[in-house]
């Protein structure tokens, strides 16, 4: 796996490329600025690419902007974005009609190596990767929400863990719950929110997620 690292932090910048390459991955460029990654990603032509949100000259949105522009540029490639905090707007912009392959995760995250190493691996691979985080405090700005009070406790619970773009399976180890009671509660959220039924890849449920949140 070819990886381009885009952080103006260096000690951030120097830990992600430091723990990716011990890992065995190859990190091809590790730049500071999103003119530079965009030029980095040209040159190497990375499988996945991991991006700050916040990044000169401004510090607001420079880093997503560049993550948006590789993506339309180079259509195959994987983003993974990180942040310092929740920024709902960069979530559904990032999204937005992706086809998989992109990940949104606060930096708190790369320390838990494992959770860190198994989103970026998901996302490299075509799938998608959403903070736990993040999806927590999208679903509890909806509680209000009339719409969402048709699904129970568990049905929250499945929705927010199928946001976050694990399997059936995945979710049936996490709630301790079998395959089939995993497969009712989906069809179940997909059938109360109007959703479409057909169940596919885990981008395609996070866009369908995310879709209802922002109705």
């Amino acid at each position: 796996m070819r990886i381009v690292i885009a952080e103006d932090d260096a000690l951030l910048r120097e830990g992600l490329t430091l723990l990716l390459r011990n890992e065995g991955l190859e990190v091809a460029a590790a730049t500071d600025h999103p003119d530079d990654f965009l030029d980095a990603v040209a040159e190497h032509e990375p499988d996945i690419a991991v991006v700050d949100v916040r990044m000169p000259p401004t510090f607001t949105d420079e880093g997503l902007k560049a993550a948006v522009e590789a993506r339309r540029r180079h259509p195959k490639l994987a983003v993974l974005v990180l942040s310092a905090w929740v920024e709902q707007s960069y979530a559904h912009e990032l999204l937005a009609g992706t086809s998989g392959g992109v990940g949104y995760l606060l930096k708190e995250r790369v320390g838990k190596v494992a959770d860190f190493l198994d989103s970026l691996h998901r996302v490299a691979d075509g799938g998608t990767a959403l903070d736990p985080e993040v999806v927590s405090q999208l679903l509890v700005r909806r509680k209000a929400d009339d719409a969402l009070s048709v699904l129970s406790p568990r049905e929250r619970e499945v929705l927010g863990l199928m946001a976050q773009g694990l399997s059936n399976a995945a979710i049936g180890e996490r709630l301790v719950i079998s395959a089939g009671a995993v497969h009712k509660h989906v069809g179940n959220v997909f059938l109360k929110l109007g959703l479409n039924t057909e169940d596919g890849t885990g981008d395609r449920r996070v866009q369908a997620v995310l879709a209802y949140l922002d109705h």
